[in-house]
Formats: structure tokens, C-alpha cells, sequence
């Protein structure tokens, strides 16, 4: 079952200070990205030959954030897969915490799936510019443990933006039951968006799962091609919404350090949606 975090359990920023209303400004730009720790991988040849940065630190994982930071610099929230929270092989940095002081992000969270000490603590990271109301985070059912999903609130008590990022199981019985979870969270809001490497493809989430139902759509964006990012030949990482939301554009940016590729999106809320801008 879930757990929930208190707001006061919100990472924020000292520099979070300056805050605006931006209620008739509900237009925000969104990515999903495995970031694989930071490792890069160009090809099938690296899982093998540069494996051992799973275990070990590299001098090259710094540099690959900072790479990362700048690809996020001009999103409003972002949800990452696959960031460790602070072990050897990040070189104990916690991986969210440091790509949001780099993006200037004053609202992060952090979520470990996997926690393996000293050796490897594997997770999910959500970084917002945007104040939720509150966040949850959900361990999701499975045959393996260590899969999650972060679940953020936005908006006020009256008004609902739901933001779900996380990373499904390989297998298609354990993906039914995370899916069938994640529907009974987001079954009673009317704005919901969902994303992150789902590890299947758009039409088996929407058409073919316990989602199907549930009023999501995938933008045309989803249904390109982002595994491996050096040749994609299959899609897994994806961003679905809410038919209430309007999509104004999707893209998927040129960015293959990681072996996904990133997926974008930005949407327009109901005019007069309420949200707070910090930073």
C-alpha cells in the first residue's frame, strides 16, 4: 500500500523564496527521462565493457549531471528514472538533490525503489518549479520487489493536477498489476499526467492494460521510438495525459547519453487552473 509524505518531507530550496500565482499562465513544459545513474551508454558493446560503473564511481558521472542539468533547464517538472540516491557508485551524491541545485529546481523529491546500502541505491527523482499541495510515494506490487512510482499533487483543495512518475517491471503479469494499482490512485481526478519507462509500448498501456479505461491518451510524441537511444528501435518511455488536458506540443529531444532517449511534452490546463510558481 502507499505511503504517505507529509509536505513538510518536500525538498526545498533556500532560493524557493520568491513565489507567484500563475493561475491564468497554465502552460507547462514536462520530460521524462531515464537517466540510467548517469552512466553513458552509445551502444550494446558498453552494458559490457563499462558495466562495472553500476558498482563504481567514475569521474565522468559528474559530467554527465551537469550535461543532464542542462537539459533540463527549461522544463517545469521533470521525472527521472533510474537516479541513484547517494552510494558508491554515484559517488555517494545523491543524484536528484544534485541535479536540482544545478536546474535551480526549489521543489525536488526522491524516491528509493532499491536500497542496496553502500553498493547502490536505486530510484526515482521528481523535480518541480511548480509548489505541490502534497506527495505520496508508492511501492508498486510485483513478482520482484523495487519497483515505484512518485504521485504529486498540484493545484489547491478544490482543483487537481496529478502527477504521477515511475518505472514499470519488465514482465507483462507484474506490469498489469502496477497498472491496475496506479489506476485505482488516479480513477476519482479528472487531471491526471503519468510518465516515465513503462518498459511496453503506448497501444499495450492505453488499449490492452487496466488503463484503458481510464481516460488517458498518449501524445504523438509516446509513440515514437526511444530504446536503445543510439538506435531507437522500440518505445518505452512515455508521458500520458488526461483527455481534459490539452497538449499543445510533444518532442522528443536529441539527447543519448543514457540508453533511453527522453520524452517531452507541453501542456495547457483549464484557464484559471489554480498553481504556485517558487523560484
Amino acid at each position: 500500500m502507499s505511503t504517505g509524505i507529509p509536505q513538510s518531507n518536500i525538498r526545498f530550496e533556500p532560493h524557493a523564496s520568491r513565489r507567484s500565482r500563475v493561475a491564468g499562465e497554465s502552460r507547462l513544459r514536462l520530460l521524462s527521462f531515464n537517466m540510467q545513474a548517469g552512466m553513458e551508454t552509445q551502444s550494446y558493446r558498453h552494458y559490457f565493457t563499462r558495466s562495472w560503473q553500476h558498482i563504481l564511481p567514475g569521474k565522468d558521472k559528474i559530467r554527465n549531471l551537469h550535461r543532464i542539468s542542462d537539459l533540463l533547464k527549461n522544463y517545469d517538472l521533470v521525472g527521472l528514472q533510474e537516479a541513484d540516491g547517494g552510494s558508491l557508485r554515484s559517488g555517494f551524491v545523491n543524484q536528484v538533490e544534485y541535479l536540482a541545485k544545478l536546474g535551480n529546481f526549489p521543489c525536488w523529491y526522491q524516491q528509493c525503489t532499491r536500497d542496496f546500502g553502500s553498493f547502490g541505491r536505486y530510484g526515482n527523482g521528481l523535480l518541480s518549479r511548480i509548489k505541490p499541495i502534497g506527495v505520496e510515494q508508492h511501492k508498486l506490487p510485483g513478482t520482484m520487489p523495487g519497483r515505484g512510482a512518485i504521485f504529486m499533487r498540484y493545484g489547491d483543495e478544490n482543483h487537481h493536477l496529478i502527477v504521477i512518475n515511475l518505472h514499470l517491471a519488465l514482465g507483462r503479469r507484474s506490469q498489469q498489476r502496477q497498472l491496475t494499482y496506479i489506476h485505482q490512485l488516479i480513477e476519482q481526478f479528472e487531471h491526471v499526467v503519468i510518465m516515465g519507462d513503462m518498459n511496453t509500448h503506448a497501444e499495450d498501456l492505453l488499449d490492452n492494460s487496466p488503463l484503458r479505461a481510464s481516460g488517458l491518451y498518449s501524445p504523438s510524441c509516446s509513440r515514437g521510438k526511444t530504446f536503445p537511444s543510439w538506435s531507437p528501435r522500440r518505445t518505452l518511455d512515455h508521458i500520458l495525459v488526461s483527455d481534459s488536458i490539452q497538449v499543445t506540443d510533444t518532442w522528443t529531444p536529441d539527447f543519448t547519453l543514457s540508453d533511453h532517449l527522453p520524452v517531452a511534452i507541453e501542456l495547457q490546463l483549464p484557464q484559471g487552473f489554480p498553481l504556485e510558481r517558487v523560484g
